[in-house]
């Protein structure tokens, strides 16, 4: 799951990206399934984090949510990322109808000096499993989206970072008077 040292407790800033940028992409299909942003026949079962988790099986989903783990990724390794939005809109007007912030918060000392931070698998695990169960709890209290919807990811990033040309510049795409549910979150120790 993410690269550790000698200790089992031991987690290096590569092994804590790894986690945020896997946990980010199980917490993406999540929130398509259960939006129903895609169809639930393209979602195939997997264990993951002790619960039963919601994969797509749609090609090009796959390979997006790949590739922008990827870059999460290192991004997340030289400590420039702040936080991760998934945005769900309207596929006919491009209206927001939904925002999903996911906030980053990196130690300095382990970007900058190579720390070491201390924190049990079982531990992650756990906090990692309360927001699954969170985010899939949550829709229930969403009103159905009524229309046929895409979606869209967006990095907040330390200005001095080069994106790939993949990656565009975007607005921030705001909802007018957003109703807000706050939720649980983990902590690496990195």
């Amino acid at each position: 799951m993410a690269s550790r040292s000698a200790s089992k407790d031991i987690i290096t800033l590569r092994g804590s990206a790894a986690i945020v940028s896997e946990f980010f992409g199980y917490a993406a299909n999540s929130i398509l399934y259960n939006r129903a942003v895609y169809p639930e026949e393209s979602f195939s079962k997997v264990k993951k984090y002790g619960l039963t988790m919601l994969l797509t099986q749609d090609e090009g989903v796959k390979n997006f949510i790949a590739s922008l783990t990827s870059q999460l990724s290192e991004w997340l390794e030289a400590g420039k990322l702040q936080r991760i939005v998934l945005v769900i809109m309207s596929k006919a007007t491009s209206e927001v109808l939904e925002r999903w912030n996911f906030n980053i918060v990196t130690d300095a000392e382990v970007v900058e000096k190579g720390a070491i931070k201390e924190k049990s698998d079982k531990e992650i695990m756990r906090e990692i499993q309360a927001i699954m169960r969170q985010i899939a709890s949550c829709i229930t209290y969403l009103p159905c989206l009524d229309e046929p919807c895409v979606f869209d990811v967006l990095a907040y990033t330390d200005t001095d970072v080069d994106a790939p040309g993949t990656w565009v510049e975007s607005d921030a795409k705001l909802i007018d008077n957003p109703q807000m549910v706050k939720l649980h979150s983990f902590d690496t120790k990195v």
